[in-house]
Parts: structure tokens; C-alpha cells; sequence
């Protein structure tokens, strides 16, 4: 089963247990409240098989024909240029007899770039929403760019995780960006401290999501699906669920922490007079402790839902930032100004022109894998263009004119001037056959 099979398993079980909400099931599976109940019937009756989907990996009987997506698409461009979804919709079945439903032909336009030229704002409207019932069920995970040391040093960020059922953090570090490889490090400790959570909430940041604007590659094209971000994958090999808000007051336990920390934690690091990230991650370690105790709440269960790591997975091996290259025929990959000599093993005779993965692990060292088995690597020795751009030669063998001269060997004295340019040798004369050659006898 995969990953995200057992994570569903897991929160069915604590739906059986009445210790998850059906509400809570199914967001955490990312599905509708009406499809957590089948997969719940399902569940109960054949078992862990029932989670997976019957019809995975077949076209559904009633999906609209790509012929007709594009006879659609054509006709909002073209005849019907200006109508809204549901007057077009109408149109159709009129008059082209094109019978489909406005949310299909909606679906169906946004995809082929045509949108409906009537715009409405939908009226926003927050509700104050019930904690989770357990610890690490849900993570609530932001950055936080302030002067955290009023000028005494940089800007730093302030990376962390709040926990949605206790308002207690479980990790946080002040990095110099928001990056990636800090939400790494951050989910590294947590899942090292406490295991593995179920749920992280986020905003919409490239980190968590590739832009819309962003153009698909080929491959991307092929599949049918976007490659997900560095952080996105290793979430999915984890078996983590990612949500995303799509307002800063959605995930509002992590904004007013980060608020409590800009005024507490600010003002103990000016009275220690803290000037760099170094003292700054020190004292945030000192304080974390105390903020639990003052602001954390009880949850309603006391029973955890962090998640020991599978076994056989390498968390160094998933937290990483990952690239595919091409071994080149010397069996050398180049990564990042890089180039690393691939060394022969008994797993394979040779990985000329063979795809591997390239890990760049937290701790910056680089690691080479191929069909999930570890390729042992060295520096590769340096090239010819190298070695010439090293000693200064250049590509006729001789040293520039400003090079120092070379020393004097085997007794001799080192010449005092500059050493004469080569003489240019004369043009060679072509030889002409003379008149009794061979080649002038006439062929009989």
C-alpha cells in the first residue's frame, strides 16, 4: 500500500475509535464529508483493500470527449465571444446540440484559457473553527521576516510550527531566508523529537506550491501533472498532508504566536544583547520551553497522533532537495559547479547515459542514487581545460608572455631575453608528375 493509503487507514481507525470527527476525517484526507463516509463503509467491509480506488487508473465513462472540449473551447472563442457561462451553456443545446452542464462547460473553458467576463466577489466571511482533538494532528507552519534584533544585526526569519490542538511549538529557527532547507531542518527536529504528523497547514508560499504562472515543462505536459516542490515531495513520501489558506486569518494560532514572539522574545534578546542568528537560535531555544508552559492548552485526547517513521525509510534520504541528471560517458555527473566520478560496484557494469538522482542532503553533502540504491562517488580529477586554466598555459602548449620564466636545469643559465618566435616554415610547392608517371599513361 502506499503512503497515503496507511495515512488514510490510520485516520478511518480513529473515526471507528470515536476519537476522530467524520468533519475532521475528512479533511485530513482531503475528500468531502459524503466520500469519508463511503470510504468508511468500504473500510468496514473489505478491509484495508477496500481504501484503494476500483476504477484507479481508468478514463471515466461519462467524461467529456476531448473532440467536444474543443469544438467548446472554439465556439467561446470564436461565435459566442463575450457570453457568460450559463447563457453560452444554453446556447449549445440550442443550437449546436451540445448538451452539457454549465459546471462542465465552466471546467472546460478555464482549462482552455477562456473566462466568463462577468466577475463577482464572493462575500468573505470567518468563523472561528474548533482545535483539533490531538497533538500533532495538524501543524500550523509559517515564516516571520521582522528586525528580531532591532538593528544590532540582520533581518532574520523566523521559521516555526504551532500546534493546532495545543498552541504549543514544537520547533522553530531563525534563518536568514525563508527557504526551503529551513522548513526542512524545522520538520527534520520535529519528526525526530516527537514523529511524524499527520497535517501541516500553510499559506500559498512557492515553497509549499509551484506558481500558477509557471510554464509546464514537456514532461509535465505528458503526465498530465505539475511536479510538485522540493517540500511538497518530500511531504507526499511521508505521507504528511499538506492544506493550504487561502487567508492569513485561516491559520491565525501561528500568526498571533509569532505576534507574542515579536514582543516577548524581542525584548528578552535585547536585554542579553543578542547581534547574531547564532545567539539569536540559542535563546529561541531557551525560550520555546517557558512559552509552552505559559500558553499551551490541554487537548481534548491526550493520546498523540504523531506517527512513528516507517521502517526502512532514511529521513536524511526524504528531507533533501533532489535532481535528476544524466551520467556522462566518463561516468561523471555534474551538479552544482560540481563533478563527481561515479565508481565502479556490483550492482551495475556501468551508468554511461543512464538517469540517476542526484541528493543534496541538509547537511551539504552530495549524494548519488540510482533505482534507490546508493552510488559510491569521488572528486572526479580535474579535465585538460581545467589543468590549462590552472598552470596558466595555453591551448598551443606555451606560457603567456607575462608568465615568469621557467628555471634554469641541469647546470645551464636560464636565457636573459625573451624567448624568439618560432620561424614560419615557407609554403610547400606542390610536386607535379612528371610526364612518364603512371597516372599519365593512357589506359588501354
Amino acid at each position: 500500500m502506499t503512503t497515503r493509503e496507511q495515512a488514510r487507514i490510520q485516520v478511518l481507525n480513529g473515526v471507528i475509535e470515536r476519537k476522530v470527527s467524520m468533519a475532521e476525517a475528512a479533511e485530513l484526507m482531503r475528500v468531502s464529508e459524503r466520500h469519508a463516509w463511503r470510504l468508511l463503509a468500504t473500510y468496514r467491509k473489505e478491509g484495508a483493500a477496500g481504501v484503494a480506488h476500483g476504477n484507479r487508473g481508468r478514463r471515466p465513462s461519462t467524461a467529456t470527449s476531448p473532440e467536444t472540449q474543443e469544438r467548446v473551447t472554439a465556439l467561446a472563442k470564436g461565435r459566442y465571444a463575450g457570453f457568460n457561462h450559463s447563457h453560452l451553456t444554453e446556447l449549445l443545446a440550442e443550437r449546436e446540440g451540445v448538451r452539457l452542464s454549465r459546471s462542465t462547460v465552466r471546467r472546460v473553458l478555464l482549462a482552455g484559457g477562456v473566462r466568463s467576463p462577468r466577475r463577482r466577489r464572493a462575500r468573505k466571511r470567518y468563523l472561528r473553527r474548533e482545535r483539533y482533538p490531538q497533538e500533532g494532528m495538524l501543524l500550523q507552519i509559517d515564516g516571520s521576516r521582522h528586525d528580531w534584533l532591532e538593528g544590532r544585526g540582520p533581518r532574520l526569519t523566523l521559521i516555526g510550527a504551532v500546534d493546532d490542538a495545543t498552541g504549543t511549538v514544537p520547533f522553530a529557527l531563525f534563518r536568514e531566508q525563508e527557504d526551503a532547507h529551513g522548513y526542512l531542518l524545522m520538520l527534520k527536529e520535529i519528526i525526530d523529537r516527537r514523529g511524524v504528523p499527520m497535517a501541516l497547514y500553510s499559506d500559498r508560499h512557492s515553497i509549499f506550491q509551484r506558481s500558477p504562472r509557471e510554464s509546464e515543462s514537456r514532461d509535465e505536459q505528458l503526465r498530465g501533472r505539475r511536479d510538485p516542490t522540493q517540500f511538497a515531495r518530500a511531504l507526499e513520501e511521508l505521507g504528511i498532508t499538506l492544506i493550504m489558506a487561502h487567508t492569513p486569518q485561516a491559520k491565525g494560532r501561528v500568526e498571533r504566536a509569532w505576534d507574542t514572539f515579536q514582543d516577548r522574545l524581542v525584548s528578552e534578546m535585547r536585554l542579553a544583547g543578542a547581534a547574531t542568528i547564532e545567539e539569536a537560535n540559542r535563546m529561541l531555544g531557551d525560550f520555546l520551553p517557558r512559552y509552552d508552559r505559559q500558553f499551551a492548552v490541554a487537548p481534548a485526547q491526550r493520546e498523540p497522533a504523531y506517527r512513528p517513521l516507517p521502517p526502512g525509510v532514511s529521513l536524511d534520504a526524504v528531507l533533501c532537495f533532489k535532481y535528476l541528471r544524466t551520467v556522462a560517458n566518463d561516468h561523471t555527473v555534474h551538479f552544482n559547479g560540481q563533478t563527481l566520478q561515479l565508481l565502479p560496484d556490483g550492482h551495475r557494469a556501468g551508468y554511461a547515459r543512464t538517469r540517476v538522482e542526484v541528493q543534496e542532503r541538509l547537511d551539504g553533502s552530495i549524494v548519488v542514487v540510482h533505482q534507490g540504491r546508493t552510488v559510491a562517488t569521488a572528486p572526479a580529477p580535474a579535465g585538460p581545460v581545467a589543468l590549462r586554466a590552472r598552470t596558466g598555459r595555453r591551448s598551443n602548449g606555451q606560457l603567456p608572455a607575462d608568465s615568469p620564466a621557467r628555471p634554469a636545469r641541469d647546470g645551464h643559465r636560464a636565457p636573459t631575453t625573451a624567448p624568439r618566435p618560432p620561424a614560419k616554415t615557407p609554403a610547400r610547392t606542390p610536386n607535379k608528375p612528371a610526364p612518364n608517371h603512371p597516372w599519365r599513361r593512357a589506359l588501354t
